[in-house]
């Protein structure tokens, strides 16, 4: 069973495939953490709960009139209250109406579903029937009738676990939550290392790497969005783990707005993990009888080291998270007119480069930004979606059905988070915009936000694009929010719920998807955030895949697509090839070795198929086939980092299916040498017992599985800047008794 419950002694064992996670309510009602890692039994470990007299520690009431050994500030706990004696960064801050700011959560009672737990208006992932159980633990303030609810699903196959939280008001007062996280987490010993997400614009999803020092640590996000610059997912190991061994721990937070990732090493080298909402931007006022639903953490462990937390991420998000048609079904080889024309075009320079586009095999055409309303810059339009049919030479529904005539599907950007002042949208409603009144707001890309908190705003824009949906043959959407949002004030809500509004306009943006993706499931959406703005789990419960950034070259998005690796399956990541030099960097790379990175995501070209030679031409026709032939072990194959970004010459990486019979291994140099040191990788997810045919563009070889996992594969030298090699693996019988 992955949860044992010991009612007699209040303790709660959380099985997975390769975890365990525990829990046991003390006599005092604290709900203590008591292990979390390596799958072991389910006796009772409250044992190692060693308990001193710390000075300066306090002691609640009762117990401190018998020892002052107990301490909410030492104790390892699963949902830690701020004002009660817990100085670490805590779970919950609450402000009463007396204006005290404190709560003494007591475990109350639980109660085990079968299933996993799903909640209303946010994402989260779903087990298939009888895959799933759920755990829930109630804890109560007694003084304002405050109750946690604290809900683990158990995914034992998947080798996960989630938690949530639902924050109820069973009192008399209206009691202002400050601060509520979705998870605390506590190691009661060990040293580690945190791994999380940085960047910018364009260059996002670089990886660091660092010790938990004394104090607070943390990465987050007040802009809105999750962000370009820090990313809701991090990781913990041991401080000697590697790609494949040591101890790892996953989290990702399934959410798309402001987020806070905290951890701290107190007194006694023990570390804590909260996660959730960001505080700074947050307060939420409960009445009586009111209540909160937190999103959703995703927690995986590993003793295969960060490739094993990695794997067991891809295998949830891609099959318990994402929804839909496009969830298993072969996604479409895109073209983008973006970089081809940007705002300058015509319909019939749309028909041109879709119709070059299909010759190459192309199969969808997206018409990116500048279609509708005023629209030959960024700087007006926003929010008008109305076919520019002047600048179109037609209807959206007759040019579709030109693109459609040419084999291909007719994809849409859009934007409809954004405004323009110079709209008409907001010259009818300019209180639809995220403004503070008496203030000049911050703009951005010349552009303001729809204010999605309001009922009014989503019902505009699920009618405005569910028109644009059902009036031309459109089968693909991408769905793009071009900047932070700042000036933070809705008009729907009162003076005393302002801190309400990020979290609603979360809530809003999911209500919008959640409507649009039911009435249209046959339309392919992707999400984009300037790129990776919002590259979180929360956005792919939606859409099943997000631009991996604005950056499309070929170089830069090695470190970018491993990033995002960490955490996020290939078939996620929206990624092109471009025309050269790159429009971002100004570099020139060779096409094979921007498609070789651009094939390890959803497949799409963004450039000028006109522009290019026969020769270019046919080679864009071998990559599309060379995609599609093994697009399934791309896709949904194991993957693994065999060399990261840092390495002084190449990065490389692997799909391997997992049957083992088939790999593909994918290396890029980044810097070449003179007189260069061969590069040689281990290969993973191979059969010892089985040969090999290895094909490396060179020709080819055959290498036993044990031999390629233990002595390796040596790259081919690179004969040209930034060449790049694919080499294919296929099984061909097993070895000879004696060979083993």
């Amino acid at each position: 069973m992955s949860i044992v419950i010991d009612k007699e002694r209040q303790l709660f064992t959380l099985h997975t495939q390769n975890a365990t996670y525990q829990m046991r309510a003390d006599q005092w009602g604290t709900l203590l953490h008591l292990y979390y890692g390596e799958r072991t039994d389910s006796s009772d470990k409250s044992y190692f709960v060693q308990q001193n007299d710390v000075g300066f520690s306090g002691n609640p009431y009762g117990a401190g009139q018998t020892t002052r050994r107990y301490s909410l500030d030492t104790l390892p706990q699963e949902y830690g209250c701020f004002g009660t004696g817990d100085y670490r960064v805590t779970a919950l801050r609450a402000r009463n109406l007396d204006g005290s700011q404190a709560a003494g959560l007591r475990f109350r009672s639980y109660e085990r579903l079968p299933g996993k737990y799903a909640i209303p208006g946010l994402p989260a992932l779903y087990a298939q029937e009888g895959q799933g159980e759920t755990l829930v633990l109630r804890m109560e303030d007694s003084a304002s009738g405050l109750e946690a609810e604290l809900y683990y699903g158990v995914l034992e196959n998947q080798d996960v676990i989630t938690r949530a939280v639902r924050i109820v008001n069973h009192g008399t007062e209206a009691v202002t939550l400050e601060k509520a996280a979705s998870m605390q987490l506590d190691w009661q010993w060990g040293q580690f290392d945190w791994i999380s997400l940085y960047g910018r614009h364009s260059m996002e999803q670089n990886v660091q790497r660092s010790p938990i020092l004394h104090g607070v640590q943390s990465v987050g996000s007040v802009r809105g969005i999750s962000s370009h610059q820090y990313s809701p997912f991090l990781m913990l190991c041991e401080p000697h783990a590697t790609e494949n061994r040591g101890s790892c721990y996953g989290f990702s937070f399934v959410y798309s707005g402001e987020f806070l990732m905290e951890l701290e090493k107190d007194q006694l080298e023990q570390t804590r993990l909260v996660c959730g909402i960001h505080p700074d931007n947050f307060s939420w006022c409960l009445e009586p009888g009111d209540s909160l639903w937190l999103p959703e953490v995703i927690l995986a462990f590993s003793n295969q080291g960060l490739g094993g937390v990695s794997r067991i991420f891809h295998r949830a998000l891609r099959e318990n998270l994402c929804r839909g048609a496009w969830k298993e079904k072969r996604r479409p080889i895109l073209i983008n007119n973006w970089e081809a024309t940007y705002f300058d075009f015509t319909g019939e320079q749309l028909v041109s480069i879709a119709k070059a586009g299909a010759e190459m095999g192309a199969e969808l055409f997206v018409l990116d930004d500048g279609w509708f309303g005023k629209r030959d810059e960024d700087i007006s339009g926003l929010g008008d979606w109305v076919p520019n049919e002047k600048k179109l030479g037609c209807t959206l529904k007759e040019l579709g059905e030109r693109i459609q005539a040419l084999g291909l599907g007719f994809g849409l950007w859009l934007e409809p988070e954004g405004i323009s002042e110079d709209s008409d949208l907001y010259r009818t409603h300019p209180d639809w915009a995220v403004t503070i009144p008496g203030r000049k707001p911050c703009l951005s890309r010349s552009q303001l936000v729809l204010d999605f908190s309001r009922t009014d705003v989503q019902d505009y824009v699920i009618g405005a694009v569910s028109k644009i949906l059902s009036g031309a043959p459109v089968s693909y959407v991408k769905w793009d929010f071009n900047r932070a949002i700042c000036d933070k004030f809705s008009r729907a809500l009162p003076a005393g719920r302002q801190g309400e509004f990020a979290h609603h306009y979360v809530l809003g943006l999911y209500r919008v998807l959640e409507e649009l993706t039911s009435r249209f499931p046959e339309v392919l959406f992707e999400s984009c955030s300037g790129g990776g703005g919002r590259f979180d789990a929360g956005m792919l419960y939606y859409t099943p895949q997000i631009w991996g950034s604005d950056t499309t070259d070929a170089i830069e998005r090695l470190s970018i697509q491993y990033g995002a690796s960490l955490g996020f399956p290939v078939s996620c990541v929206g990624a092109h090839v471009a025309a050269v030099p790159s429009h971002q960097t100004g570099r020139t790379t060779p096409l094979n070795t921007r498609g070789s990175a651009a094939m390890f995501g959803a497949f799409g070209y963004e450039l000028d198929p006109r522009a290019l030679s026969d020769e270019e031409r046919a080679a864009i026709g071998r990559q599309i086939a060379f995609y599609k032939e093994h697009y399934d072990l791309i896709h949904h194959g194991d993957y693994y980092r065999l060399t990261a970004p840092e390495h002084p010459s190449c990065t490389v990486w692997e799909a391997a299916c997992p049957d083992g019979e088939t790999a593909l291994v994918t290396a890029v140099y980044h810097h070449v040498f003179p007189n260069s040191i061969p590069v040689r990788v281990r290969v993973q997810g191979l059969k010892d017992s089985l040969w090999y045919e290895v094909s490396d563009g060179n020709g080819s070889y055959r290498a036993t599985g044990a031999s390629l996992k233990q002595c390796g594969l040596v790259i081919p030298a690179a004969k040209e800047e930034y060449q790049a090699w694919q080499i294919l693996l296929k099984s061909g019988g097993f070895c000879d008794k004696n060979e083993l």
